[in-house]
Parts: C-alpha cells; structure tokens; sequence
C-alpha cells in the first residue's frame, strides 16, 4: 500500500476531496459528478489513479451516490469493520492508497447481491476512446 503523510494528501486534493477520501467524510446523497454519468468506461481512485471499478458493473440503486455492483479485481478495494454513526457497516478503501471510497452492502442486484456505494469525488472517470 502506498502511504503518503496528511500533508500531502491535503496539497494534492481539494478541500472536499480530502475530507472524503482522507478523513471519510461523506458527500451529499445526489451531489456527486458521477452518479448520472451513463457512459462507458473506467473508474479510478481520485488520488492515486488505480482503476477501481467498470461501467458495465455500474446500475442505478437509487441511494443517491455511484453504485457498482463488482470492482474492477478483488484486489482493487480493502475492506474495514466501521462501526461509526451508531451503525455496522463495511467501509471499502483503495488498495493502494488507502483512500476512503465509500460503504458495501448486502442489497445489490441478483449479478452479485453487493451494493458498492461510492462517493462521486472519490473517483475519477476516464470514457472509452
């Protein structure tokens, strides 16, 4: 996993972006950039660019945040124990960086019955040329 120390993070991102992704804030349901976005292609981790997950594995959950329904590989996410706001929950991280995506769970469509609830600023989107 590639660390990198506060400082960095917080000159690399913009004010949201770090208070997402390096202090797992959580964006505002229906705010995010990506959650409409129907086109195809590839989603990356907003802070070090690892790919994370595919368009073809994106669906409309109707939770107001980019839902997948896989990640790209198994070992593209991390999973935590979060036990924050008074809720169990699995929080999934980038592998490589570390950085805070969002929550998994069980109530995903019948491809795989997960849900990966993103923040849009978590990601950045690259379409196919």
């Amino acid at each position: 996993m590639n660390k990198k120390d506060n400082a960095y993070w917080r000159d690399k991102l913009s004010i949201d972006a770090y208070q997402v992704c390096r202090e797992q804030v959580t964006e505002a349901p229906f705010s995010g950039t990506l959650l409409h976005n129907h086109e195809t292609g590839i989603y990356s981790c907003t802070c070090c660019g690892q790919y994370l997950f595919a368009s073809a594995h994106k669906y409309d959950s109707g939770c107001g945040w980019p839902s997948f329904d896989a990640p790209i590989t198994k070992e593209s996410i991390r999973y935590l124990n979060d036990n924050s706001h008074g809720m169990v929950r699995t929080e999934i991280r980038c592998s490589q960086c570390d950085s805070h995506l969002g929550h998994i769970f069980p109530d995903g469509p019948p491809s795989t019955g997960e849900r990966f609830c993103v923040n849009s600023i978590s990601l950045l989107f690259f379409a196919d040329n």
